[in-house]
């Protein structure tokens, strides 16, 4: 594949991005909270997170490991940081999940295979074949240091507000309670907050379209869900702190 080619369809998936954020303030993902019959067929919630998040770490280890250019130092971490990511979405938060019986739409499960398999190809056949621009020297660079720590402070937020999400219920219980703790004293959704700050800083990092084109992904998958959970949780329950916000802490 030629380098006009690669970036052109980087450059497409980013404007598909755009479409999709303006499209999901319109309809909202029947999985999780928002389930519904009417997407058809259903899978198990647990095997539909760990089926639909897997593709990602196996196309971007596949397209890494195979390309022209070899694998240094510095592309290794960022390989280690992806491999992280995954590993704990798609095995560790699955396993954790206390309602076992929970369904997801099949429709839903292949529309996000098929999001990880494109952004599992793009950031893996960039890294796979043009790494060798990341030298030694990436690694003492301020860009460096500041995505890093950006992601480990989105992957600190995210974890943190699962694991508050994860401890309100006890084995058995289905039933939905306010969070407390944590960011959620400023937002609704501090676990999707934190995922968007996580590749937000994965993309500052890498500084590279491919990650941009993540970060944008992240945002604009996301962020509407943060605001259709937000207006849920003020239907749901007449005490909900009305101080809390939806997407950003203070603004959204």
């Amino acid at each position: 594949m030629t380098e006009s080619i690669f970036y052109g369809l980087v450059y497409a998936w980013i404007a598909l991005a755009c479409i999709t954020f303006l499209s999901l303030f319109f309809v909202t993902a029947p999985f999780g909270r928002h389930t519904s019959d009417d997407w058809g067929p259903n899978i198990n919630a647990r095997w539909g997170w760990f089926l639909m998040e897997l593709p990602s770490p196996l196309l971007l280890s596949f397209f890494f490991f195979t390309g022209e250019s070899s694998p240094n130092k510095v592309t290794l971490i960022f390989w280690g940081l992806w491999m992280l990511h995954y590993f704990n979405r798609s095995v560790i938060y699955p396993l954790r999940q206390r309602d076992h019986k929970k369904k997801m739409p099949v429709m839903i499960m292949g529309s996000a295979i098929f999001f990880n398999f494109i952004n599992g190809f793009v950031n893996g056949y960039f890294l796979g074949n043009y790494g060798n621009l990341y030298t030694d020297a990436w690694l003492s660079s301020p860009i460096f240091w500041i995505g890093m720590a950006v992601f480990a402070l989105g992957m600190f937020i995210n974890i943190q507000s699962d694991n508050i999400l994860l401890s309100l219920r006890k084995p058995g219980e289905t039933a939905y309670k306010i969070p407390k703790g944590g960011l959620f004293k400023y937002l609704s959704c501090p676990n999707l907050f934190g995922e968007i700050v996580e590749w937000t800083g994965f993309a500052i990092m890498m500084c590279s379209l491919p990650a941009f084109s993540f970060a944008l992904w992240t945002f604009a998958n996301l962020s509407p869900r943060a605001i259709a959970h937000h207006k849920w949780y003020h239907n749901k329950f007449e005490a909900y702190p009305k101080e809390r916000k939806a997407v950003l802490p203070f603004i959204w």
